[in-house]
């Protein structure tokens, strides 16, 4: 079984690159990000031509998540249950004896602002709600966008990046409580390289072409799916294309069920 995970920030400008890439790579299911799109303009109907069921939520302009699979899709859930604010950042799904959580992290903004608590926030309801729900025993995956670099070796400058958003001690530490209660990052299983990035910021000249990225785009999985785990692996070529999204897809394989 093929699962995959992909920021595509914003599907309709990126549907041609969405579209493509499942054609090539026949992924089971493809959890996206950032679909920035109203349910009511859901591109829907270039998902049912080419054969994936879907389950979306999404909003004008920001945030949205979306899980498309081959396989049918059952007790969808919609966002946390003590959620503040009204933002479509999570849908779960049970595929193929599998609950995915697929999860739009908040980013943060600044350290020193209030959406950086909100971010720490948000990971303590995340961390609750897998409690509440789900044991390590369970066969669960948690993939998303998480607004994370975990190690200095996930991205391209730990001494200078050091305190930002994205890569600050109150985020890992955030990440390591929700990680402890029972997961692994696949990932990592397989590849210990450096290098290994899944976004290059838009706003720096020749990021990606110059590899300083960050590793964000995550796909963890409790203990019983993870020993299922033969290979995770982060595609490039969709970075590469035209008009592309800031990240790219990240890729596991499972021997499952």
């Amino acid at each position: 079984m093929k699962i995959a995970s992909f920021n595509v920030n914003s599907l309709r400008v990126r549907l041609p690159i969405v579209l493509k890439w499942l054609a090539d790579h026949q992924v089971d299911v493809l959890c996206v990000q950032e679909t920035k799109v109203q349910d009511v303009d859901f591109p829907a109907e270039a998902f049912d031509d080419i054969g994936y069921h879907y389950v979306f939520k999404g909003q004008k302009s920001y945030n949205g998540v979306a899980i498309f699979s081959r396989h049918q899709i059952e007790q969808v859930e919609y966002g946390l249950p003590d959620e503040p604010r009204d933002e479509p950042r999570l849908i779960k799904a049970n595929i193929n004896g599998i609950a995915i959580v697929n999860t739009y992290v908040p980013q943060g903004h600044l350290p020193e602002s209030v959406k950086f608590q909100y971010k720490l926030d948000w990971f303590g309801r995340l961390f609750s709600y897998f409690q509440r729900n789900f044991t390590p025993e369970d066969a669960v995956l948690w993939v998303g966008d998480l607004n994370i670099a975990p190690k200095p070796i996930d991205v391209y400058d730990p001494k200078t990046l050091l305190g930002h958003v994205c890569f600050h001690p109150d985020v890992h530490k955030a990440l390591e409580e929700v990680m402890a209660w029972g997961f692994v990052d696949v990932f990592r299983k397989h590849c210990s390289k450096s290098g290994e990035y899944s976004f290059w910021d838009y706003r720096m000249r020749n990021t990606f072409d110059r590899n300083l990225g960050w590793r964000l785009d995550h796909i963890m999985a409790t203990p019983p799916l993870a020993e299922k785990s033969t290979a995770c692996y982060i595609d490039k070529k969709p970075r590469a294309a035209e008009r592309p999204s800031d990240h790219t897809p990240v890729v596991a394989e499972f021997d499952w069920p």
